[in-house]
C-alpha cells in the first residue's frame, strides 16, 4: 500500500529538473531544489538568426506563382470562341470614324444603283414606244425608197495626151423620184457622191439638199472635182481605148441622209445608197449618156 502521508511532488511546467548536477548554469537565487526555469535558460543561450516569416511567405509564393504560371503555346493558329451574348454590335470608338463612311459610302452605292436602275428601266420603256411607233408607221403609211437615175454627164478637165495629173471636173445629173403616195422626202445636208473609173477614184462632191412631196420627180445637179490625179499608164490607155470605141464606163455612188415627212410629223433620219453605174460616149462637156443603171440599197437607221 502506499503511504498516505507521502505528498506528491508539485509540478509546473515551466520547470524541469537540471540533468547534470556539474552544470555550469547558475542557479536562480529564486530557485528551490536546483532547479532552473526556460526564462534562465533562454537568457544563457546565444541568440539564433530566425529567417523572417514574410520572407518565407513571400519566396514560397514566388515559387508557388511560377509553378502555377502557364507555359507559353506553341505558334499556330487559334480559334477563339465567345458567347453570343459577349459580342457587340457598336463598334468600338476607333472604328466609329470607319463604320460613318462605310455606311455613307453604301447609301451613296445604293442611290446610284437606284438611279441606273430607273435610267435603264426609261430607256426600256421608250425603246418599246418607238418600236410600237415605228410598227405602227410601217403599217400605216406603208414607205417605199426612192429611185434615182442619171439623165446627163458632162466631163472637163481630162487630158489624156499629156502624162501630167489630172484635175477632172463632173456635172451629173441625178433624177429623184419619190414613189409613196402618202409620204413626202426631205434630202439633208451632209450627203456624200463619189465617181470611179476601174477603181480609181477621180471625184467627189455633196448631193443637194432639198424637200420633195409625195409622187414627185427631182432633177439635181451635182458637181464632183478631182484634184491632181496621177493616173498610171494603163489606166491611161485604158480610157484613151474607151473613148475610142464610145464607151467610157464609170462607177457613181450616192449616199444621203433622209426623212419621211407626213403632213408636220417628221420621221428619224435614215440613210439612202444608191450605186450607178454610167456609160458616156466620149469625156468632154458634150457627152452623152448611153447606158445608166441605179440600184438604191435598203434604207438604213442613222
Amino acid at each position: 500500500m502506499a503511504d498516505n502521508n507521502i505528498q506528491p511532488w508539485p509540478r509546473n511546467k515551466y520547470i524541469r529538473p537540471s540533468v547534470d548536477s556539474n552544470d555550469t548554469i547558475q542557479r536562480s537565487p529564486r530557485s528551490s531544489g536546483g532547479f532552473t526555469t526556460d526564462k534562465d535558460i533562454g537568457s544563457r543561450r546565444p541568440p539564433r538568426h530566425h529567417q523572417s516569416v514574410d520572407s518565407v511567405d513571400s519566396t514560397s509564393s514566388l515559387y508557388s506563382i511560377d509553378s502555377r504560371r502557364s507555359k507559353p503555346p506553341p505558334p499556330g493558329t487559334y480559334h477563339v470562341q465567345l458567347p453570343k451574348e459577349q459580342i457587340y454590335r457598336v463598334p468600338p470608338p476607333e472604328n466609329a470614324h470607319r463604320y460613318e463612311y462605310l455606311s455613307r459610302q453604301k447609301h451613296n452605292r445604293s442611290a446610284c444603283r437606284r438611279c441606273c436602275c430607273y435610267s435603264l428601266a426609261t430607256l426600256l420603256v421608250l425603246l418599246l414606244l418607238a418600236g410600237l411607233v415605228v410598227g405602227v408607221f410601217l403599217l400605216v403609211c406603208r414607205p417605199h425608197k426612192p429611185r434615182f437615175s442619171v439623165s446627163g454627164v458632162s466631163v472637163a478637165g481630162v487630158n489624156l495626151a499629156s502624162p501630167s495629173p489630172i484635175s477632172p471636173v463632173f456635172k451629173i445629173k441625178v433624177r429623184c423620184k419619190n414613189v409613196n403616195g402618202k409620204l413626202g422626202l426631205v434630202y439633208e445636208k451632209g450627203s456624200a457622191v463619189e465617181i470611179f473609173h476601174e477603181g480609181i477614184k477621180l471625184g467627189d462632191g455633196e448631193f443637194a439638199a432639198f424637200e420633195q412631196p409625195a409622187e414627185n420627180v427631182t432633177v439635181t445637179v451635182t458637181k464632183l472635182r478631182g484634184s491632181r490625179i496621177q493616173l498610171k499608164s494603163l489606166s491611161r490607155k485604158e480610157l484613151k481605148d474607151s473613148e475610142k470605141t464610145g464607151k467610157v464606163r464609170f462607177d457613181l455612188r450616192v449616199k444621203a441622209p433622209i426623212r419621211f415627212r407626213v403632213g408636220v410629223v417628221t420621221t428619224w433620219t435614215m440613210g439612202v445608197t444608191v450605186d450607178c453605174k454610167i456609160t458616156v460616149n466620149k469625156l468632154t462637156s458634150s457627152a452623152t449618156v448611153i447606158t445608166e443603171d441605179c440600184v438604191t440599197q435598203d434604207i438604213s437607221l442613222l
